[in-house]
């Protein structure tokens, strides 16, 4: 008979311990501990009630003795997905899909299993096989490989996984598990760190590559403590707005690639619909002339595209100025309007200033400042920037146009989508050559130099 006892699990970093104590040592969050139910079964029980009984004796390579070869790979349909993974799905790896309820995380892991040509196993502990069947009939999509599971017991699972012996294995979701071996609900701390290790132990010794979809809190971070994050070799958050069409795959940790990578999807009443040019999305429709709007060379990853800055100043009605950033750090957007108004004298002190990114997307890339400031001053001024004209560069704190990464993919990008002139820094005209693009090249040094030439 198993002993059963309690014991406190810290809900951010999954430390243990055998008392509450209010500040976690481990990660030093505060009243983070609740109490759980644990079992410790003998070694006997854990034994004969485990899924693997492999009793072969594992043995240590030296490292001059393995041989150095390219990670074998699943290529998918999904060149999106393909992209985010670094290529494609690697075999024995453990993949962890995150994201808001109600997101798109069920509909797209369900693209994936029905368009691969190769056994599935899906395990739904959410919905039950009729639900699932009716989304794959709306996405109009088949596998005659495809099986589905409605479980939760982790050890039934793997058992059933362990004859089938599927090509690639979906779990959703990981909070829905539960181990014979633990007394805790399902989503406790317990059970899904023992179900994740699990799970991986499973994917490591099949060599079967597994997903498995994971919830956010309301913060916007992963359920569940962080131990589930470095157990996974992949950690994909899934992010976008209900409201919206479009939705991004964001890479947080790629064990086999970039994590700079980020894939764009737009929700469809028959599935997800994979986004080839981000630009569509990024660049509004409007063909108005109208001021604070300015067109930003960017680029994720390894993916030039193409970004609207919106930005709206007006007179401040209140005491103190209000500062808005929707898609960009709004400290960097202070520094800028210190900028501004320093280097250049315009009023920006007692204005309002918003300011978003079209499309949803949050932008991290310095080389976005150029557009920012143009689209700050074109609002402040109520003077219209042409729509043909795109800016690449940063902006130092002495009004100087810093060099910015990769300046000729930027330029590839803006003469392949029909620009008329880039702006970039003068530091990173070296060694390009005009004759190459049809889009004109102007270099500027300093902000001043924008504003003569396109506010004069």
């Amino acid at each position: 008979m198993a002993k059963i006892k309690k014991a406190f699990f810290c809900s951010e970093c999954g430390a243990q311990s055998a008392k509450w104590i209010g500040k976690c040592p481990s990660c030093e969050s505060w009243n983070t501990y609740n109490e759980e139910i644990i079992s410790n079964e003998t070694k006997q029980e854990k034994q004969r009630s485990s899924w693997d009984n492999n009793k072969e004796k594992v043995l240590p390579l030296n490292l001059a003795e393995i041989k150095s070869e390219n990670t074998a790979r699943i290529t998918t349909h999904d060149q999106e997905l393909n992209r985010v993974l670094g290529g494609g799905i690697v075999y024995g790896s453990l993949v962890l899909v995150a994201g808001q309820p109600g997101i798109g995380k069920s509909t797209l892991l369900l693209q994936i299993a029905t368009s691969i040509k190769a056994k599935i196993l899906y395990v739904s502990g959410e919905e039950s096989a009729e639900q699932i069947k009716m989304r794959a009939d709306r996405m109009k999509m088949n596998n005659n490989d495809c099986f589905i599971l409605t479980e939760i017991n982790i050890s039934k699972i793997l058992q059933t996984a362990e004859k089938m012996n599927p090509d690639i294995l979906i779990v959703d979701s990981v909070q829905t598990l539960s181990s014979p071996f633990i007394e805790s609900a399902p989503g406790s701390v317990s059970q899904i760190r023992e179900c994740t290790a699990e799970l991986q132990k499973f994917a490591k010794s099949r060599q079967i590559p597994t997903f498995i979809i994971g919830h956010i809190t309301k913060e916007g971070s992963i359920a569940g403590p962080k131990l589930l994050e470095h157990i996974v070799d992949v950690v994909l958050q899934f992010e976008g707005d209900r409201n919206y069409t479009y939705r991004i795959l964001r890479t947080l940790k790629n064990r086999f690639g970039s994590t700079d990578e980020i894939g764009i999807y737009e929700m469809m009443s028959n599935g997800l619909r994979e986004v080839a040019n981000p630009s569509e999305l990024l660049l509004s429709q409007n063909e108005e002339r109208l001021s604070g709007s300015a067109i930003a060379s960017t680029i994720e990853g390894l993916r030039p595209m193409l970004i609207e800055a919106q930005a709206l100043v007006t007179a401040s009605v209140y005491g103190t100025p209000q500062r808005s950033a929707t898609g960009y750090d709004a400290k960097r957007l202070n520094m800028l309007l210190a900028v501004l108004e320093k280097r250049c004298g315009l009023p920006f002190g007692q204005m309002d200033v918003f300011l978003n990114m079209a499309g949803g997307l949050r932008v991290s890339d310095p080389s976005i400042d150029l557009s920012v400031i143009t689209a700050l001053i074109s609002s402040l001024e109520n003077i219209y920037v042409n729509k043909h004209i795109c800016f690449a560069g940063e902006v130092g704190l002495s009004g100087e146009i810093r060099s910015v990464s990769r300046i000729e993919q930027r330029i590839q990008e803006a003469d392949r989508l029909g620009f008329e002139t880039i702006y970039i820094s003068k530091f990173n005209a070296k060694g390009i050559d005009q004759k190459k693009y049809n889009v004109e090249i102007k270099t500027i040094a300093k902000v001043d130099d924008l504003l003569s030439d396109i506010f004069a």
